[in-house]
């Protein structure tokens, strides 16, 4: 936009000047001319972030100049084009009021003609005046709404950052969570067989090994946030069922209702939620058995998982994975509820819209 306002201080000085050495004495409007010019061109880069005081400083002098240079030039238009740049200039620079006020001064160049050419000519430069005002005004919101809105879109860039980062912090560890989990009881349950059932520990070891082998691939699936094709998600489900079942607690899988195609982030976020339910059961509820609801109505689906266990939450806030998995069904719109009774067991209820 400065350089815009320079060409058109250029372009009006070159005017003025054309019709100055027209005139019988061209030399006062010409010096007049190039020193209001030249402190137009000047005064955005000379005065850039200096207090109002010299801004109110440049405007007096600038209005000061431009009106002995109108009247050398003789109320020419040249002349009228430099006084409606300054105005130009005030509209950007300057507050709103301070620019009103400088529009209504300009036409004043008129005041030593003729009244009645005075006061028609005066109204044009008024009329000319707050135009441009107006015009420049708008040049300026637009181009300040053109910052704000870079602004916005690389802070909406930066949190979507974010929040990639808190889906994958989440997916590895509700994912690689749960293998882990299921590997240290597999493990467990073949040292235990070891001494007096070798064949069954190799067993109990090889789905271990085949746990790990998932993990890893869990972990490269996260951390290069793919989203392969899955099975269905109840198929999912009733495998994270008898994976469970494998590892040592017995655990049922049942589907409630007509099963459709859901969006990605619902079925991940419902799987996330059967697979850290059934985690916390195996670290915490020291049940005996487990049970896995996946239920279909016609506006939203649910999870819920339950167990026969000593009913203790994992803490106030059901831990690290129920808070990540809570985030991810309200960034749904859904609902997380866990239910806790002492010595009956736990039930954790997720719902999501779909």
């Amino acid at each position: 936009m400065e350089r815009f306002l320079w060409m058109l201080a250029v372009g009006a000085y070159a005017v003025l000047v054309l019709e100055a050495v027209a005139a019988p004495n061209p030399w006062p409007a010409i010096a007049t001319g190039a020193a209001f010019t030249a402190l137009v061109i000047a005064g955005s880069w000379l005065l850039s972030g200096r207090p109002r005081g010299w801004w109110a400083g440049y405007v007096l002098v600038e209005i000061g100049l431009g009106l002995v240079m109108f009247g050398a030039a003789h109320a020419s238009w040249g002349g009228t084009l430099l006084l409606i740049v300054l105005v130009v200039q005030a509209a950007q620079l300057l507050p709103l009021r301070v620019a009103v006020v400088v529009a209504l001064v300009v036409p004043f160049g008129h005041a030593g003609m003729d009244l009645g050419k005075g006061l028609r000519e005066g109204a044009g430069m008024l009329v000319a005046a707050l135009m441009a005002l107006v015009v420049a005004r708008l040049l300026r919101r637009e181009r300040q709404t053109r910052l704000e809105l870079v602004l916005a879109n690389e802070q909406l860039a930066e949190l979507a950052t974010t929040q990639e980062r808190n889906r994958v912090a989440r997916d590895i560890h509700d994912g690689l969570g749960h293998y882990l989990t299921t590997v240290q009881m597999q493990i467990r349950a073949g040292r235990a067989l070891l001494g007096r059932d070798p064949q069954r520990a190799d067993a109990v070891l090889a789905q271990a090994e085949d746990q790990a082998k998932e993990a890893l691939s869990e972990v490269r699936r996260s951390v290069s946030a793919l989203r392969a094709p899955r099975l269905p998600l109840q198929d999912r489900v009733e495998r994270l069922a008898r994976e469970t079942s494998q590892s040592g607690l017995p655990t049922t899988s049942e589907a409630r209702g007509a099963s459709r195609a859901l969006p990605p982030e619902v079925e991940e976020t419902l799987y996330r939620a059967a697979q850290e339910g059934l985690t916390n059961v195996r670290r915490h509820a020291q049940a005996s058995q487990a049970h896995v609801l996946l239920e279909y109505d016609p506006a939203e689906v649910r999870v819920v998982v339950g167990d026969d266990g000593c009913g203790d939450a994992p803490g106030p806030s059901g831990g690290f994975g129920l808070t990540g998995l809570r985030e991810r069904v309200t960034g749904l719109g859904g609902t997380v509820v866990l239910d806790s009774v002492p010595g009956q067991g736990s039930t954790l209820t997720v719902t999501a819209p779909a």
